[in-house]
């Protein structure tokens, strides 16, 4: 049995599974995200089935729309989800949140309205604890 906190596979409960930093990494990332221009400015609520793909495309401008057009190149907030109809109904609701409501969502989980996306790029190893190591 694993250790209170941890998982059956013996993954920490306080440990982060980051994506690879390669854009054309092939794996999904289902996600609802906001993108921002600056702490407390304009803001996108996005859903997209790779999330390191299309803040890279946001970044780079590669498209043209509202993201483009005011310069939301900064991801403040994403939520992860398994499946795209959950991350749809969730980007729906979000949309339809007062703006004061998507700040404070945002100012909670990232006070320092910090850019989410390098650390998004970055490699970091999983943290594994074991109970025990089998021969």
């Amino acid at each position: 049995m694993a250790p209170e906190g941890d998982d059956k596979w013996g993954l920490a409960a306080n440990a982060v599974r980051r994506p690879s930093s390669t854009m054309d990494d092939k794996r999904p990332f289902i996600a609802v995200y906001i993108m921002a221009n600056q702490p407390l400015g304009t803001l996108y609520v996005g859903v997209t089935n790779s999330l390191l793909r299309r803040v890279h495309e946001h970044r780079e401008g590669l498209f043209p729309g509202f993201t483009r057009t005011y310069g939301l190149k900064r991801l403040v907030w994403y939520e992860p989800h398994e499946l795209m109809i959950g991350a749809i109904s969730r980007e729906k609701t979000l949309k339809r949140y007062p703006r004061e409501w998507k700040l404070n969502l945002i100012g909670r989980d990232n006070p320092n309205w910090d850019d989410l996306y390098p650390d998004l790029t970055r490699e970091e190893p999983v943290v594994w604890k074991w109970d025990h190591v089998r021969d």
